[in-house]
């Protein structure tokens, strides 16, 4: 089946392309597409392996330590399943997955895909994931809407996306199709404000702050009025009433009064502090290796009992916080296998953005791209678990692998 899809799109590097667009594509405006491209671009890998594995064996000096990041945190999580006898099998299905991302830099450093692929494939994801969100809002009349997953991890991705189109935007900025990755970045924006998500503000602060560092290489005056217009689409929208914006402002100001007044916990700030409190309680208790999910639904409902927390966050599937997610399941080691993954792509991406490096514009893009990513997601897990489903968990892996296959592409490219 592979074999007769290459065939039908003439090479092999057009088939990479085609996988490379449709990823960030259809990341929001289909439940399985994440998911589905995984497993294409990993059997793809498997099919394609000679030229792959040559290809990732030629670069592994450069991608050595993000790679072996990823296997870090799935051995860890193994080790984990192995030591302890409550652990469900289900719990290695992330780590694993995310590892085998690694396929995906194997084909892009073999085949050589065009980077516009990308480009195309994160604009039309973001301006399509916003569609679905305001047809939600505007048509159905959903109050938070998600495209049929949680809203805050919608939001989340959509608001990457549109960040990643920025960066789009500062690789094209000497082409007229540096306006469609402009406007991929305001649909994202607007899309992530549509969704209610507040998380993502975080990530956007970053995301400026970034591209204040970095000033001096986006000479284009239509970026810079972009990236203007983007950021400040975001503050106006807290004085428009329909945006919710205000709102949601307001609304976490009182919870967190109300929380320290020892008000009620029932609200959505409330529960967060109320859950980092017991998450607190628990990594005092083991901060070593932490504890499986029932031994902390467990100790949950012991603390409740004791008095110690209150009852409202029983229900609640994580702690609403990537760092003590990790702290409290794998303790000080869990916590270093999920700052791997996060550290080890910063690391390369902003190397290839040193002065000595002297990046082409294409490389300065694509890894402006990848740390935009990666801070994105680091923002997203302070008040969420952004890695809690294996779509977001993936959509990462995924898009830091391509783009490093990119960054590496572009990088050869240079002077050629």
């Amino acid at each position: 089946m592979n074999t007769n899809l290459i065939k039908k799109l003439g090479t092999k590097q057009g088939f990479v392309g085609l996988l490379v667009f449709l990823l960030p594509f259809l990341s929001l405006v289909t439940v399985w597409g994440v998911s589905a491209f995984s497993f294409i671009i990993f059997i793809s890998a498997l099919v394609l392996f000679p030229e792959a594995r040559d290809a990732l064996r030629r670069h592994w000096t450069a991608t050595r330590w993000v790679v072996c990041a990823f296997l870090f945190n799935f051995l860890f999580i193994f080790l984990c399943y192995m030591v302890r006898p409550e652990a469900l099998l289900a719990t290695l299905e992330k780590p694993l997955r995310m590892f085998l991302a690694v396929s995906a830099l194997a084909l892009v450093l073999a085949f050589r895909p065009g980077r516009n692929a990308m480009w195309w494939g994160v604009i039309g994801g973001a301006v399509a994931g916003a569609l679905v969100v305001a047809y939600e809002r505007f048509v159905l009349g959903v109050e938070r809407p998600g495209g049929g997953i949680n809203p805050i991890t919608y939001g989340d991705m959509l608001m990457c996306l549109g960040l990643v189109c920025l960066a789009g935007a500062v690789d094209l900025r000497t082409s007229r199709r540096a306006i469609w990755a402009g406007l991929g970045a305001l649909a994202g924006l607007a899309g992530t404000i549509l969704t209610g998500t507040r998380g993502g503000w975080i990530a956007l602060i970053l995301a400026a702050l970034l591209f204040v560092r970095y000033s001096h290489a986006v000479s284009s005056k239509r970026v810079r009025a972009l990236l203007v217009i983007s950021f400040a689409l975001v503050a106006a929208s807290y004085f428009v009433p329909d945006s919710g914006v205000r709102d949601r402002v307001k609304q976490g100001a009182v919870d967190v009064s109300t929380y320290f007044a020892g008000g009620s916990a029932f609200s959505n700030v409330g529960i967060r502090l109320e859950l980092w409190k017991a998450a607190s309680l628990m990594i005092a208790e083991r901060p070593l290796l932490g504890a499986d999910r029932a031994v902390v639904i467990a100790d949950m409902e012991r603390y409740v009992s004791e008095g110690k927390i209150d009852p409202v966050v029983l229900p609640m599937p994580h702690f609403h916080n990537d760092a003590l997610q990790a702290m409290v399941t794998g303790g000080v080691a869990g916590a270093l296998a999920w700052l791997s993954i996060l550290v080890a792509p910063l690391l390369f991406f902003a190397r290839k953005l040193r002065p000595q490096d002297k990046p082409n514009r294409q490389q300065f893009g694509l890894a402006l791209a990848g740390i935009l990513v990666v801070s994105s997601y680091f923002a997203f897990g302070l008040t969420e678990v952004i890695f809690w489903s294996v779509k977001g968990s993936l959509f990462y892996a995924l898009m830091v692998f391509m783009l490093m296959g990119l960054c590496l592409n572009a990088k050869e490219n240079d002077g050629k």
